[in-house]
């Protein structure tokens, strides 16, 4: 029903992304409810104090070297992060995390946002980081830039 992903740091992979400083986190928010029958997220509480850790090729995902997550697990507590709809769970890129298959038949989805500091340069990139402020609009902004479009598609269709 839903894969399996490896124990990984999101640094890992940002750090192959030429990011310079691990400053950057994640939220997963639970779409569906998230239970350890369904594959919840798992983490290695307090595993981001160890820094990165060399991933490699693990079948056929990017994960963390294995000898040191069995010793992190020897001495860290592993936690399964069930989840009701609508939840979030904020993690720094270096904490070790990962889920087993989706062998139920309930759903397991979620959202994943990553966040970079804007002060953290990204090797090769142009400008980076190039953000821009947003500007805040109102709830009643959608609806009307939703009319907008819908009139626009409307004419078009004619």
């Amino acid at each position: 029903m839903g894969g399996a992903w490896e124990w990984h740091q999101d640094y890992g992979y940002w750090y192959s992304n030429e990011c310079l400083f691990p400053h950057m986190a994640s939220c997963l928010v639970a779409i569906d409810r998230a239970t350890t029958e369904n594959g919840c997220l798992q983490v290695i509480k307090g595993s981001h104090h160890m820094g990165r850790i060399d991933h490699g090729k693990a079948g056929e995902q990017t994960g963390a070297d294995m000898e040191r997550v069995q010793e992190a697990l020897k001495h860290l507590e592993l936690v399964q992060c069930e989840m009701e709809p609508g939840s979030a769970f904020f993690f720094h890129c270096n904490l070790l995390h990962r889920s087993d298959a989706n062998r139920s038949p309930n759903p397991r989805w979620s959202l994943i946002c990553s966040y970079n500091a804007a002060r953290n340069p990204c090797r090769g990139r142009l400008n980076h980081p190039a953000y821009e402020f947003l500007e805040k609009w109102p709830d009643s902004q959608i609806k009307t830039i939703g009319r907008r479009q819908l009139e626009m598609m409307t004419q078009h269709s004619d």
